[in-house]
């Protein structure tokens, strides 16, 4: 009922032919932690890089995660990699998710790792073969990748998990994890804009943590009514976020937090 939940709404399915080839080394997973190893595998002179991801491009959570409101609690500055290497520099000490997931493919770019990529692709099995010495990579494409090296970068935040409560599988009512947005229903976009689609629609959101703050401004600026389901509170304060001077660093009056906004 909800297998759904996992396809990848924002990459048009395509074909291509199976791989079957070999490479020094596979980075299963083209989040942060891929892309990072990826990148210094490559100034370490490591040409046959592959990044292996169920998406349809680099980013991981970020690929996923387009809610509106969307942004990491991390500081920027801190939280994302790569920064020196690429000559970027963040917007803000808070940044929205379409900018980490652009910091996602410059890095990809920057470091070649789209030339070798097989994205939209997920791994079914691994398996090691002691007569060549090498792993056996098996994907839902057919492929037969031998790597002399594998990696995993796999995390568990791009698959949606749902609440555990009884009703959940005969909700009559139209229903997505934020994680999969369905702004074809809802209107709107990651931006912001007004979601049209729900301002005559009773709107209920579960739970209040991070991803709930950020969007629930959102949901109660454009639904009929919203009503929010919590469990347990969630601490919050002041993100107090600034942009960040390209000349020099933000001037903070406060540290901020997790949750707030």
């Amino acid at each position: 009922m909800f297998a759904h939940l996992l396809d990848d709404p924002y990459t048009e399915p395509f074909e291509r032919p199976p791989l079957c080839d070999e490479v020094t080394v596979a980075v299963i997973g083209a989040g942060f932690a891929g892309l990072t190893t990826g990148a210094r595998l490559v100034q370490a002179g490591i040409n046959d890089v592959r990044l292996i991801d169920k998406a349809g491009d680099v980013g991981g959570v970020w690929y996923w995660n387009r809610y509106p409101g969307a942004m990491c609690d991390t500081a920027a500055m801190i939280y994302l990699p790569l920064l020196e290497e690429t000559g970027a520099m963040p917007s803000a000490k808070y940044v929205g998710a379409a900018e980490i997931q652009a910091h996602a493919r410059r890095i990809a770019t920057h470091f070649g790792l789209y030339d070798n990529a097989a994205l939209s692709t997920g791994v079914t099995s691994m398996t090691w073969d002691d007569d060549i010495s090498r792993w056996i990579i098996r994907t839902d494409r057919g492929d037969e990748i031998r790597a002399r090296f594998v990696t995993t970068g796999t995390g568990p935040l791009h698959r949606p998990k749902l609440p555990g409560i009884d009703g959940i599988g005969t909700f009559a009512g139209h229903s997505f994890h934020t994680s999969r947005w369905d702004y074809s229903y809802t209107g709107g976009d990651p931006s912001g804009e007004p979601m049209t689609g729900l301002a005559d629609k009773r709107v209920g959101i579960i739970g209040t943590g991070a991803t709930a703050v950020q969007c629930i401004p959102h949901l109660a600026r454009s639904a009929g009514e919203l009503l929010v389901f919590q469990r347990t509170p969630s601490s919050i304060d002041v993100r107090n976020n600034q942009p960040i001077d390209p000349g020099g660093s933000p001037t903070l009056s406060r540290a901020g937090s997790n949750d707030g906004s």
